[in-house]
């Protein structure tokens, strides 16, 4: 048996939603994310972002100023104690942008392809872990894989969830309020054997 992982999304789950992030500083960590990933990493959860990262495809930024906004998040989940054991991005899309990055690919969400390559890489068995996000492409993505699924009201997912419920083609285990009450869920869940 593998390692247990909470597995989330990047933007609107760890950190604000803001369109595509073309500048290191427009990145900005939800108020209560740190707190939460310190919490899955003192539980023993391995804790990996997974990120559709389009912008590069469409030539709005290349994948060093990627690099650099997960050096920076890595930065700030520090200051406060907490630490991410891996991050993963796609940086394709389907339509647009050169022919390396314009792909029908297998890691763009709502494909589990990102979080089968943070299975192989760091070990971790998927049908005992959570995939956390703000969209329905996280819940797919999280259940193609496996994975107990939760759906934060943050970012978009207040939207998706009120106004268009009709596109969840399968339901998340769980809503929770933000990413901090996710993993509440999950260490009261697991406190209860369940």
């Amino acid at each position: 048996m593998g390692r247990r992982a909470i597995i989330m999304d990047r933007d609107g789950t760890v950190c604000d939603e803001v369109g595509y992030v073309n500048h290191v500083e427009r990145i900005r960590l939800l108020p209560r994310s740190a707190r939460a990933i310190r919490r899955a990493n003192e539980a023993g959860f391995q804790t990996v972002v997974v990120t559709n990262q389009a912008g590069v495809a469409r030539g709005y930024f290349d994948e060093s100023l990627v690099d650099e906004v997960h050096d920076r998040v890595r930065h700030l989940l520090s200051e406060e104690g907490a630490r991410l054991d891996g991050i993963y991005y796609c940086p394709h899309h389907p339509e647009v942008g050169a022919p390396a990055y314009r792909l029908h690919c297998t890691c763009r969400k709502p494909k589990p392809g990102m979080l089968f390559r943070a299975r192989d890489d760091m070990g971790i068995d998927l049908g005992s872990s959570f995939m956390i996000g703000d969209s329905v492409r996280d819940v797919e993505a999280g259940h193609g894989a496996g994975c107990t699924t939760i759906l934060v009201r943050t970012g978009y997912g207040r939207g998706e969830l009120e106004h268009q419920p009709h596109r969840f083609t399968v339901r998340p285990a769980h809503v929770a309020d933000d990413l901090l009450d996710a993993v509440d869920w999950i260490l009261e869940r697991e406190s209860a054997g369940a």
